[in-house]
């Protein structure tokens, strides 16, 4: 054979399982394994089913814009003709077809309540002005409706009137929500003569409204002698808010007594949790810590303390049991940041609105200073990045439970809707992500070995402030 021939046949051998070696190797390499000495391990990022990490203002704003956006379109400011959907544009034009022009919310109700609140704020907080007008417009509109309807009550004779809920107001969703928004605009002077259903409303409640013996805010539903957590909410806010538009302290002394008897009947010191309903002549109280209605709870806590004098002699009272429900939910808050529809109960499945609201109180009682900054900062960062991943592109809230009487067993609560037109998510996630803007801006929050942390003062690096144990 050919010498060179043979030269030439051996090296391409040589080449071949030299080349073939190198592949094995880099196979071999590739299936190595990460080790503690050959990567930094703690730097990895972990997969994180729901966004970690600081969100930025601007960030925030976009989703509020969203949603903004989207309320604007659907929750038209207008009243037509029931029969031919023709426009009123003069109120000497009404009769009794009239309505105000549908959307996908009601304007009078409780949850819209929430959603003004929610645009005052963000329109405060950001400087936007069409939050603030878009709260400003649609009252100023009920105010115009109610007064004109006061003085033509026969159009309103069989509860036909756009706005008999405010004229006649026969439960606490009906007042209480309403009624605090609407004093925030008063004590603003934003145009429109608020005051006459701000008084209607707050009659209702201080006056009207069935009572326990001790003074306590009950209804007759679904068993006599019945407390909803809720209505916390649909009356505190209001008589507190009344407490500071009139300097009247019997609308402070009403609003501080029902925090605390709820609580004492109601609230669970071991878990920091409060049942949904009780009623009087139970001999046992069955807990089902429903999610939204401890949110409705928290944020009662928070808007009374906004406004009750630090004087008042049970103002820390109401600050201690502030402090021990927030240390109880931050408990439960799952790794994606919700907290589940039955707050205890980790297969029930998670919950928008009482997390929005969780994340509005939890910032909003650290800017106020009523909890500790660094201690819970970060929970409700996590909270506002689970909620801004349940707002879509049109600006709608997914995940929303719909609306929720009370109930003695767990399936009641675990298989309740939710729906994207449940109003209930709306004014949460406004008034979470101006709160959370306003936390933000007023602090020095930084990523250190991928966590979030809040500091007490701005840390000009970004190298890990501390080791990792």
């Amino acid at each position: 054979m050919n010498m060179k021939l043979v030269a030439f046949t051996n090296f391409l051998k040589v080449t071949m399982i030299t080349f073939l070696g190198f592949m094995a190797a880099g196979t071999v390499a590739q299936e190595k394994p990460e080790t503690d000495v050959t990567t930094p391990l703690h730097m990895m990022r972990p997969d994180y089913p729901m966004p970690y990490g600081l969100p930025e203002v601007k960030e925030i704003k976009t989703v509020l814009d969203r949603v903004f956006l989207y309320l604007d379109e659907v929750t038209p400011a207008k009243v037509v003709n029931r029969k031919t959907n023709k426009e009123i544009t003069e109120l000497s034009q009404i009769t009794k077809d009239a309505m105000l022009q549908q959307g996908d919310f009601r304007l009078t109700s409780y949850e819209w309540g929430v959603t003004y609140a929610g645009m005052l704020l963000a329109g405060e907080v950001t400087g936007d002005k069409r939050y603030t007008g878009y709260a400003g417009k649609r009252l100023k509109l009920l105010a115009d409706l109610t007064a004109f309807y006061r003085e033509h009550p026969d159009l309103d004779v069989d509860r036909s009137s756009p706005v008999h809920s405010v004229l006649h107001p026969h439960a606490l969703d009906d007042a209480g929500a309403m009624c605090a928004a609407m004093i925030k605009v008063e004590r603003e002077k934003q145009d429109g003569n608020l005051r006459p259903m701000i008084d209607n409303f707050i009659d209702y409640i201080h006056n009207k409204e069935f009572r326990l013996e001790d003074g306590t805010l009950a209804r007759n539903r679904p068993h006599r002698n019945t407390l909803w957590l809720d209505d916390l909410f649909m009356s505190v806010p209001a008589l507190a808010q009344m407490g500071k538009l009139t300097g009247d302290v019997q609308y402070y002394d009403d609003a501080v007594n029902q925090v605390l008897q709820f609580s004492k009947r109601m609230f669970n010191s071991e878990n920091g949790l409060y049942m949904h309903g009780w009623v009087q002549q139970m001999e046992v109280h069955p807990q089902f810590h429903w999610a939204r209605a401890n949110g409705w709870a928290v944020m009662t806590m928070v808007e009374l303390l906004e406004v009750l004098p630090q004087s008042h002699p049970r103002y820390s009272a109401v600050l201690e049991q502030l402090r021990a429900h927030i240390a109880g939910l931050v408990k439960y808050q799952s790794g994606t940041g919700f907290w589940h529809q039955l707050i205890d109960r980790n297969d029930s499945y998670l919950e928008t609105s009482a997390t929005a609201i969780y994340t509005y109180a939890i910032a909003r009682a650290i800017n106020r200073g009523y909890i500790d900054k660094y201690a819970y900062a970060s929970i409700a960062v996590l909270g506002w990045n689970a909620v801004s991943s349940m707002v879509n592109e049109r600006g709608q809230v997914l995940g929303t439970c719909v609306g929720t009487g009370m109930a003695f067993d767990p399936a009641f609560y675990y298989f309740r809707p939710v729906n994207p037109y449940a109003a209930h998510g709306y004014g949460p996630v406004l008034l979470a992500g101006a709160e959370m803007i306003s936390l933000l801006n007023n602090s020095f929050p930084k990523m250190n070995d991928s966590a979030v942390m809040f500091y007490p003062e701005e840390i000009k690096t970004d190298a890990p402030i501390f080791g990792v144990d």
